[in-house]
C-alpha cells in the first residue's frame, strides 16, 4: 500500500543549493571555523534573499531529499552490517543536537529525530513534515544541522570527508544524464 508520503510523490527541490550550502559548513567546520564568518553569513543571507519565497521553499525540499538520501544510504551501510540504521543513527544525532542549544533548540529536537526516522523508514521528509504544518523559523538550523550530521556521520563512517558531499554530486550527475 502506497503512502501520501512515499518519496516517488514529493519535490526534489533545489538539491544542488542545499547541497552547496551543507558542503560550505563541512568544509568550514572541517578547517576548524566553528563561528560563522560574518562575510560568508552576509553571501548566505544575499543568496537566500534572491531566491525568494519560491526558491526557498525549493532548497527546504532540496534539504529534505538530501535528509532522505543520506538516511537510505546509512540505512544500507548498516544493513551490511546486520545493524538498524533509527537504532544507530538517531539517538546519536539527537544527543549532538542537545549539545547545540545555540542552534537547536530543545523543542525542534523531536521534529528532527521524527524526521530522520520517517527518511530511515523510506519516507519523504517533506511530505512527512507537511502533513503538519509549514516549516517554522525556528526549524530552519536544525533542519540545516541536521542534513550537516548526517554527511558528517556518512563522512566518519567512509572515513573520507568528501564522501557524502561526493556521494549526492554523483546520482545528480547520473539523474542529468538520464
Amino acid at each position: 500500500m502506497s503512502s501520501p508520503c512515499d518519496p516517488q510523490h514529493a519535490r526534489a527541490g533545489d538539491v544542488s543549493a542545499a547541497l552547496m550550502m551543507m558542503d560550505s559548513r563541512l568544509k568550514a567546520v572541517y578547517d576548524g571555523k566553528t563561528k560563522t564568518d560574518p562575510e560568508q553569513q552576509a553571501l548566505i543571507d544575499q543568496f537566500a534573499a534572491s531566491l525568494g519565497p519560491g526558491g526557498v521553499d525549493d532548497v527546504l525540499d532540496g534539504t529534505c531529499t538530501l535528509i532522505y538520501m543520506f538516511m537510505q544510504w546509512l540505512r544500507m551501510a548498516y544493513e551490511d552490517h546486520d545493524k538498524d540504521v533509527i537504532a544507530c543513527v538517531v539517538p546519536n544525532l539527537v544527543a549532538t543536537m542537545h549539545m547545540m542549544p545555540k542552534s537547536v533548540r530543545p523543542e525542534v529536537i523531536p521534529t528532527m529525530a521524527a524526521l530522520l526516522v520517517a527518511a530511515g523508514t523510506g519516507l519523504s521528509p517533506s511530505l512527512w513534515r507537511k502533513q503538519y504544518g509549514r516549516w517554522t523559523e525556528n526549524e530552519m538550523t536544525p533542519l540545516e544541522a541536521t542534513a550537516f550530521l548526517l554527511a558528517e556521520h556518512i563522512n566518519r563512517l567512509t572515513d573520507d570527508p568528501d564522501f557524502a558531499t561526493r556521494m549526492i554530486t554523483e546520482a545528480l550527475s547520473e539523474s542529468d544524464e538520464d
